[in-house]
């Protein structure tokens, strides 16, 4: 089963399974699935096709952002910061944590693989 062009696992339940689209979480697939009228713990690889157009539609109905277009949104959003200069947007920019974090320590994932630094002097050779 695929929606919006990512292939649903077949081995999980679908409240799990739908999770595999960008912009779908644990409560927006169960809701998807109770406006489509179909049991959380069932598989995908069990569906008819009504029932996996059922779920379509309900996705197409409620035009929720998902997959690609969220994405193109979210990235859009960043740019406009970048562009008119917010403190957000030059955090982004700087590749370092934009919502308050402390960065003395900490800060490894936007930061990446810790760099050491030196005192600054040459180490004198001794003889």
């Amino acid at each position: 089963m695929r929606i919006a062009g990512i292939t649903i696992p077949d081995n999980k339940r679908l409240e799990i399974g739908l999770t595999a689209v960008y912009g779908v979480g644990r409560v927006r697939a169960k809701d998807i699935l109770d406006e489509a009228h179909i049991e959380h713990s069932r598989k995908p690889e069990t569906l008819t096709t009504e029932e996996e157009n059922a779920i379509r539609a309900v996705i197409e109905g409620r035009n929720l952002l998902i997959e690609g277009e969220l994405r193109r949104e979210i990235g859009g959003n960043i740019k406009r910061l970048k562009d008119i200069n917010a403190y957000r947007g030059t955090r982004h920019i700087r590749r370092l944590p934009a919502r308050g974090q402390r960065t003395k320590t900490n800060a490894r994932t936007l930061k990446g693989v810790r760099k050491t630094m030196g005192s600054g002097r040459r180490k004198v050779e001794k003889k």
